[in-house]
């Protein structure tokens, strides 16, 4: 007869997520993740199979609770004019909030491409599926905010952006006045409708 689960799944999920995002994979001990879940070694395994399972459940919850509401506005029709530039102030705002998790730690997924666990080809497909995910965002924004542009033309900008608030979450960690200035260029673009 199997355990009966005693904790909720995306409570413990959300906890390691804050682990990870602070930390990262390979930094994250599986005491520290013990501590954060309230779960035993053994509970995390018999509920998740490993901490590279828990971390993939983590990224999930990141991407559903995290990203895709905050890129709602870019992907629900119609994308209002400003969506883009409000996507921008949201962000940077969010950047320079002292003691946040974006503050002081970035993107958890842009910071795991830089790690070996991006090298994890199910890691690697989430990744690659953000910075889709992100690009084809941006893009409906720019639509939006420049519809007699020429597609070439939004699609030039649309790239120039995704690649600027990838480099704000690069930058946040070591440099956060570069990734402020990074979005702020971003959105210097989109105003001159670059």
């Amino acid at each position: 007869m199997g355990r009966t689960q005693t904790f909720d799944t995306d409570e413990v999920v959300r906890a390691a997520r804050t682990v990870f995002w602070a930390r990262g994979y390979e930094a994250a001990a599986l005491p520290d993740l013990e501590r954060a879940t309230g779960l035993s070694r053994s509970s995390i395994y018999h509920a998740f199979g490993s901490k590279r399972g828990l971390f993939g459940a983590a990224v999930a919850s990141y991407l559903d609770e995290v990203i895709r509401p905050r890129l709602a506005p870019l992907t629900s029709a119609p994308v209002a004019p400003d969506a883009l530039a409000r996507y921008l102030d949201g962000l940077r705002a969010g950047l320079l909030r002292a003691g946040s998790l974006p503050a002081t730690s970035g993107c958890l997924l842009v910071n795991s491409a830089g790690a070996p666990i991006g090298h994890d080809d199910e890691v690697a497909g989430a990744i690659s599926g953000y910075r889709a995910e992100l690009r084809a965002a941006i893009g409906n924004g720019v639509r939006a905010a420049l519809p007699d542009r020429v597609p070439a033309a939004q699609d030039t900008l649309a790239d120039a952006c995704t690649g600027l608030v990838v480099a704000a979450f690069v930058l946040v960690r070591v440099a956060p006045a570069e990734a402020v200035r990074a979005l702020d260029t971003a959105g210097a673009l989109l105003a001159a409708g670059a």
